[in-house]
């Protein structure tokens, strides 16, 4: 079982070997398009935003990820999940959770730590990607049109500039994607927001 999970996360974080020849597009790691299957959102919606939440630069390129804590503004990346799950109960005890982001997709625990069983599972890359795929899916069913849109939603739900700012940089990620094709095929609607330069 050990070596299953060790799989699941070594598929989440490295693209496709195909991906590797190409500087200036990425592949979307199968592990996104199973997620996004699963809780109805595109998988390039998905994987630019982990992108956004939790990019890392790896010896193949800059990858979401999963031992990852934001705390006040701050982000730490740590070598292990355990790494980042003995720094995580510190800053549970000096900080309050509203002010806490973590794991791949940088779940809130203070908004969002209800869908956790636990604080060690919040740092499991798949039900991380769930808990923000839900998230997303339950942003953009509240204003249907456009998942950039529900992404800034995700960022900051009361809206404004920081989610502009943010809706920018996931379209940055966007674009550097490569486009999926067949049955997985996923529709991001992009639309210019003021103000704001992609």
């Amino acid at each position: 079982m050990a070596n299953y999970r060790v799989l699941s996360v070594l598929t989440l974080l490295f693209s496709s070997v195909s991906s590797l020849a190409s500087v200036s597009s990425q592949a979307i790691p199968a592990g996104y398009y199973q997620v996004a299957v699963q809780e109805r959102v595109p998988a390039e919606a998905l994987y630019s935003l982990a992108l956004t939440e939790s990019s890392k630069k790896l010896p193949h390129g800059v990858r979401p990820w999963p031992w990852t804590i934001n705390v006040a503004g701050t982000g730490y990346r740590y070598a292990t999940r355990q790494e980042a799950y003995q720094a995580l109960l510190g800053f549970m005890r000096s900080h309050s959770l509203k002010r806490i982001d973590v794991g791949i997709a940088q779940v809130n625990l203070g908004w969002n730590g209800h869908h956790f069983r636990s604080s060690w599972e919040a740092f499991d890359p798949y039900v991380n990607l769930h808990v923000a795929a839900r998230i997303l899916r339950a942003c953009y069913d509240n204003k249907p049109g456009s998942w950039i849109a529900a992404a800034g939603c995700y960022h900051h739900p009361a809206g404004g500039q920081p989610a502009r700012t943010y809706q920018a940089i996931v379209t940055r990620h966007l674009n550097r994607l490569q486009p999926a094709t067949g049955v997985l095929a996923s529709h991001v609607v992009i639309e210019p927001s003021a103000g704001v330069t992609p």
